[in-house]
Formats: C-alpha cells, sequence, structure tokens
C-alpha cells in the first residue's frame, strides 16, 4: 500500500529533486527498502548497516516520532505519510 515520504532538502539530489514520493511498505523498514529500490543509496544516508534510522535522523509517522511509537518496526496504512528529518544541531552553548 503506497504511502506519501517527505524529502529533506538535502536527499532530494537522490529524489530527482522530488520533495515528496510514494512508496509501498506496510513497515517503516519496509518503506526504506522500497525507497532504496526507486532511489539507489538513499537508504544509507537515512538508515545504519542494522537498518535502524541514524541517530541524527528523525523518522515521523503522521507528525509521531517513531522512537515512540515501534522505531523502524512502526507499522504504516495507506494515507499514512511519513516524514525524514534531519535533524539540526546547535545553539549557543550560553
Amino acid at each position: 500500500m503506497p504511502v506519501k515520504v517527505r524529502i529533506p532538502t538535502p536527499l532530494m539530489k537522490l529524489t530527482n529533486n522530488q520533495s515528496e514520493v510514494t512508496a509501498e511498505g506496510s513497515t517503516i523498514t519496509e518503506i526504506f527498502n522500497n525507497l532504496e529500490s526507486q532511489f539507489a543509496g538513499i537508504k544509507e544516508r537515512i538508515c545504519e548497516d542494522n537498518g535502524a534510522p541514524r541517530r541524527f535522523i528523525n523518522i515521523y509517522v503522521n507528525e509521531e516520532d517513531i522512537r515512540f511509537l515501534d522505531g523502524e518496526n512502526t507499522t504504516v496504512k495507506e494515507g499514512d505519510e511519513v516524514s525524514i528529518i534531519p535533524a539540526i544541531a546547535g545553539g549557543s552553548g550560553r
């Protein structure tokens, strides 16, 4: 079942400059595998070798952080929206 995936600007060069793509799968892992089959090289930018999202990449399903759901095993259904958001580091240190 297709879900909408929002692609962050730094990864858009891998998706032919598309900020939204569709991917098939019933879990975040399946979505990432499907994205990789469509856009070679994207999975290694998002995931560690074990398939878990990289530490500085936040993944949301319908605006809920998957870290508070089931991680990469979080289920998705048709009509859901997955957002890939690079964490922003920095701040004033005061």
